[in-house]
């Protein structure tokens, strides 16, 4: 993370009372939530909690707004072929992302090695039921930067590929033969790369090969998900269920209409192939499609600046406590929002980072935050906030638990 527009005074006011009813008014950050007949969550006993970490699976990602439900419920009264529906929704969202077709996956992950899976076998359906088995392949490599050769980098590995790694763009010359089938872009890597985008891409057109990129949490902001398909990549893989607030289990595959054809033969309905069990049901592909439209409708420009005002009410909340240390810090591309560190010393307050994280996660409400350890001595504590999918009025609910934790924790 980097440093970006440091908030240059807000001042600090105590914190008290209801959030209920604050004023704050509705933005597109916030989730209009229905109340539901049945609450399954506290029938069931499951922990409910103030997201202030973000976007992640592990913690149900986002929530999705009342029109992706209704498209949900609408689309689940009636039978329709499946292949209709991915047919009009793809072509409905290559026409919003600038690409010439789509499909909606099982996450981004599905995309991936969807698009992988495209670039292996094309139209071939004897490849296609062949596949991870790639040994006689005509081409069954893969280029990779060695910086981006990441944990997500496991998805293309399913599928057989022969992973190529490079570091310069000497090598990566050297790397091209006959038997490159791909050239893999991880876009949150980027920095760490030697070779940047332009120059990615015009390699790859040199030697036509086929490019695909991974931009799975790289919205917002919004133009990104036009962006690289205007740049020239042949393939674009996103989440659905993040920015876009869409199902969590949906991701998108744009790019070159023969690519997403061949990717759909290795994806569900058909049962001879590698993608069977990453099914996305109609009506997420109804809910991911309306989602996405809503998204990219919004005032983005009125919901950064929601973001920016929630931030400022935690960070009034507890900068001018003795020791700490606060810090408004906007990632360059990963989950590209306002976020607030809040580091404190230990010989001013007797807390550490997991002590805190515990308070937080059993205090009524719940609250989950993100912990930030890096560059962070061990005798000092440190969190992350993050604002983006905090409901309207639950900035002041984290504020105030985290400024009691930390008052109370003071060394005096």
């Amino acid at each position: 993370m980097k440093r970006r527009d440091l908030i240059k005074y807000l001042s600090l006011a105590p914190l008290s009372g209801a959030v209920v009813g604050s004023g704050i008014p509705f933005s597109a950050n916030a989730a209009t939530i229905t109340k539901p007949k049945r609450d399954l969550i506290n029938e069931l006993g499951i922990r409910r909690f103030i997201n202030a970490s973000g976007p992640y699976t592990a913690i149900s990602a986002s929530l999705m707004h009342d029109e992706v439900m209704e498209a949900i419920n609408s689309s689940s009264k009636g039978f329709v072929m499946y292949g209709e529906v991915q047919d009009k929704v793809g072509a409905k969202i290559a026409a919003i992302c600038h690409s010439e077709a789509a499909m909606v996956t099982a996450g981004c992950s599905s995309a991936l090695l969807l698009g992988t899976a495209a670039a292996l076998t094309g139209m071939d359906k004897k490849k296609v039921a062949q596949l991870p088995d790639v040994e006689n392949f005509d081409k069954n490599e893969v280029i990779v930067q060695k910086s981006h050769n990441y944990g997500y980098i496991h998805v293309l590995n399913n599928t057989g590929i022969k992973k190529v790694l490079i570091d310069t763009p000497e090598e990566l010359e050297k790397a091209i033969s006959s038997k490159t089938a791909l050239m893999y872009f991880l876009n949150d890597h980027t920095p760490d790369g030697k070779i940047k985008h332009q120059e990615w891409l015009a390699v790859a057109k040199k030697h036509n090969i086929p490019t695909i990129i991974d931009i799975a949490a790289d919205v917002p902001p919004v133009e990104n998900l036009w962006k690289f398909n205007d740049m020239g990549f042949d393939m674009v893989c996103v989440s659905g269920g993040k920015a876009i607030r869409g199902p969590q289990s949906t991701g998108i595959l744009m790019g070159r209409k023969h690519l997403v054809a061949a990717a759909r033969l290795s994806a569900p309905p058909d049962n001879q192939n590698i993608g069977r069990g990453m099914k996305v049901n109609k009506e997420e592909i109804f809910g991911l499609y309306a989602a996405l439209e809503r998204y990219v409708n919004q005032d983005h420009d009125k919901e950064w600046k929601t973001w920016e005002s929630q931030v400022a009410v935690i960070d009034n909340a507890v900068k001018k406590i003795k020791g700490v240390t606060t810090e408004i810090v906007i990632p360059p591309i990963h989950n590209r929002t306002p976020n607030l560190s809040i580091s404190w010393e230990s010989a001013s307050i007797n807390l550490t980072t997991k002590q805190m994280t515990e308070k937080l996660r059993e205090g009524n409400p719940s609250i989950e935050v993100g912990i930030r350890s890096a560059s962070v001595p061990s005798q000092s504590g440190a969190l992350n906030i993050t604002v983006w999918m905090l409901q309207p009025g639950e900035e002041k609910i984290v504020a105030k638990r985290i400024q009691e934790e930390l008052l109370k924790a003071s060394v005096s």
